[in-house]
């Protein structure tokens, strides 16, 4: 398959129109999948109506058909076609938070939808993105969208459209290329299916700021007890992950270094994930600060990008500061320790 990649400037009049949105959302209305720049990260989008054209994003990723996908819409009327109602909660975060980097579970009407987006369950994940360019293509296409992020299953999510290229070109239809995402981690997922709702996934919206709008809010037990199955989409499987083991450190710049220095000696290339404030200190093979410590959305709009630089770099391991659970330091945090897959190294 030959994957056509579209540059498009997002602040260009009348983007509906723009022809290469028309171009990709001619390939949406055939079951094609496309592609887009969102706020967040980069998504794979498919026709959600569709079991052939959500076959081909599950195909196009090598993603577990069991991982249900996120709808992407471009105004709320489309909710009517597909939701069965809204709680009141649900309404005051979209009036908060839409469009933006939030995700809310509600329960979803019968035969709209393909079952293979939803993974057959009776709830569906909704967003509506914060970007020119996917809302336009929403919008040209007439579709609601379902899209995971564009990488393949386990890789980092895309920042950029030359991400998805490298992962997906010639497994996918076309690539809108809308410049780098701002926000850098998924969107934060909320189910409202329940009386209190519940943080199923931390993201661009913090805990507190969800708190400030609508009061009380649980978080899902498997966000902290590993041994808890999670129910948000793209939690249940190892992700974000570097082609080289990381392994995160909770002790001192000091105490990080005697752990470089002793993979060191056993003739290792080892690299180092720190911040702005700490790149100096070290003595590594490969050394790469993401973001600043002191502005931690600096840290999560730098994430992915920094975990795909070390493939680049090809070391043997790598070594990685830890954050504070906090703000968006929840997100950051929780995506590093899926990227890890191991238990974080206390030194404290």
């Amino acid at each position: 398959m030959q994957t056509k990649m579209w540059k498009v400037d997002k602040n260009v009049d009348n983007l509906i129109t723009y022809p290469q949105i028309t171009k990709a959302a001619d390939l949406l209305k055939r079951n094609e999948v496309v592609a887009l720049p969102t706020e967040t990260v980069y998504g794979l989008g498919g026709n959600a109506q569709s079991d052939e054209a959500v076959s081909k994003i599950f195909s196009a990723k090598g993603r577990p058909a069991d991982n249900p996908l996120i709808i992407h819409i471009a105004h709320e009327q489309q909710l009517e076609d597909f939701i069965k109602d809204i709680p009141a909660k649900a309404k005051t975060l979209m009036e908060r938070f839409w469009p933006g980097p939030l995700t809310l579970i509600l329960e979803k009407k019968e035969g709209v939808l393909s079952e293979l987006a939803t993974a057959g369950l009776s709830t569906v994940g909704v967003r509506m993105p914060d970007h020119p360019v996917a809302l336009a293509l929403i919008e040209a296409s007439g579709l609601p969208i379902a899209a995971p992020s564009a990488n393949l299953s386990g890789r980092p999510s895309p920042t950029t459209a030359e991400h998805v290229r490298s992962d997906l070109d010639g497994r996918v239809s076309g690539i809108l290329d809308g410049g780098p995402t701002g926000v850098g981690v998924e969107s934060t997922v909320v189910d409202c299916t329940e009386e209190f709702p519940v943080i199923l996934r931390p993201g661009g919206i913090t805990e507190e700021q969800l708190q400030e709008a609508i009061g009380q809010i649980r978080t899902d037990p498997a966000l902290s007890d590993p041994q808890k199955a999670p129910k948000a989409p793209g939690m249940k499987y190892r992700h974000y992950a570097p082609n080289a083991p990381l392994f995160l450190v909770d002790g001192s710049v000091e105490q990080i270094q005697s752990l470089i220095g002793g993979k060191q000696a056993e003739g290792k290339k080892v690299g180092v994930l720190t911040t702005v404030e700490n790149e100096a200190r070290y003595q590594a093979d490969v050394i790469i600060s993401c973001g600043r410590r002191d502005a931690l959305a600096t840290v999560a709009e730098a994430l992915y990008d920094t975990l795909r630089a070390f493939n680049e770099s090809s070391v043997d391991i790598i070594f990685g500061e830890v954050f504070p659970e906090s703000g968006v330091g929840t997100a950051i945090m929780n995506r590093l320790s899926k990227a890890s897959g191991s238990p974080i190294i206390m030194m404290k």
